[in-house]
């Protein structure tokens, strides 16, 4: 029969649980700010930290920080819209008009195997329809797209309204997660410095290198009058962003594309800056803004990454990755401690001098 100091540790256990869950059902409406506060303050703080010692005074060097960032943020997300909206618009509506007015009979004449592919394709899918289809509600949508929602506006003020405070108070919240942390000092600085470079790698080594490959691909698009350049340069970023799949899913089909209509020097100059350029930035920038800070295998970082969009949404491109990293370290600190293997000491990236 347990004693009654057993069961009050068992209800102060059972209430501490229930607390810890109602704060996670508490904070989870919060989870995109805090996450995008969080990988903002970790990016920012070399720089807010040069602002802060130039000042001397935390406050103001918060709010300058906060203020540079909301504007390098905002106004490309508010172009970057508009323009997708407009340009997705205008490239369904061309794509229908090509699909409506190819002579694909002529074309396919010569051509039985492929002939019969086509028709059944287009005898299931409605290739036209489906397009049209997609106008009309591309169409439609584009007045609300455009007008950011209530939902979208909070939250984008609340995520710099949360950096402000993570910048400020960094050392008192650093000092707060040490205190609670059931682990000794030195293991969460090793967990919080894992956390950080993962942050790093995924926001510098994958979405900068995605953006990049995604404007170089749109720049040649609108180079040689492809329709709406903005548009796929930015589903070439976004596929960039994959590991398994890339740019080249969209500028491959456009590069046949070209070839069939006679195009041969451009779509010669499509490959070519395809295959080359926008292939080869992976290969060079990747290793120079990573190096060995993810230190997780591309099929792992993978799963991370799209397992945390489907649990968490947009901020789950960064999550899944860091919980994993964290996860790991929790599991060398657990061997590192069953083997009685002295504590390695760590400083959090982002405290680090």
């Amino acid at each position: 029969m347990p004693d009654l100091k057993q069961l009050r540790l068992l209800g102060v256990l059972a209430a501490t649980a229930l607390g810890l869950y109602v704060c996670y059902l508490l904070a989870l409406p919060f989870l995109p700010a805090l996450t995008w506060a969080l990988v903002l303050a970790i990016v920012l703080y070399p720089a807010h930290r040069w602002v802060e010692g130039r000042l001397g005074n935390r406050n103001l060097a918060a709010l300058i920080s906060v203020g540079v960032a909301a504007i390098a943020v905002g106004l490309p997300l508010v172009f970057v819209a508009q323009q997708l909206v407009r340009e997705a618009v205008n490239g369904a509506t061309y794509l229908e008009g090509v699909i409506r007015g190819s002579d694909a009979d002529g074309f396919m004449s010569n051509y039985p195997t492929l002939s019969a592919v086509a028709l059944w394709i287009e005898d299931q899918l409605d290739p036209a329809g489906s397009v049209a289809a997609l106008v009309q509600w591309l169409t439609g949508q584009s007045t609300s797209l455009l007008r950011v929602s209530i939902n979208q506006a909070v939250m984008f003020v609340l995520t710099f309204y949360l950096l402000f405070y993570f910048l400020r108070d960094r050392e008192p919240a650093l000092r707060g997660i040490e205190g609670l942390s059931p682990l000794r000092a030195p293991e969460t600085a090793y967990m919080l410095s894992r956390f950080a470079e993962t942050v790093h790698a995924i926001l510098m080594g994958t979405v900068l290198v995605a953006a990049v490959q995604g404007t170089l691909g749109g720049l040649m698009f609108w180079w040689l009058g492809l329709p709406t350049p903005v548009f796929w340069g930015l589903v070439m970023g976004l596929l960039a962003i994959v590991p398994v799949l890339g740019a080249f899913v969209i500028w491959v089909p456009a590069a046949i594309y070209l070839a069939l209509e006679g195009a041969w020097v451009s779509a010669a100059i499509l490959t070519i800056w395809g295959g080359v350029v926008v292939a080869g930035i992976d290969n060079l920038l990747y290793p120079m803004l990573v190096g060995s800070r993810l230190r997780l295998h591309t099929l792992v970082a993978f799963i991370g990454a799209v397992g945390g969009i489907i649990l968490f949404g947009a901020s789950g491109l960064v999550l899944g990755p860091a919980v994993i990293a964290v996860t790991i370290s929790l599991i060398d600190i657990l061997k590192n401690r069953l083997n009685d293997q002295p504590e390695a000491a760590h400083s959090p990236v982002w405290r680090a001098t």
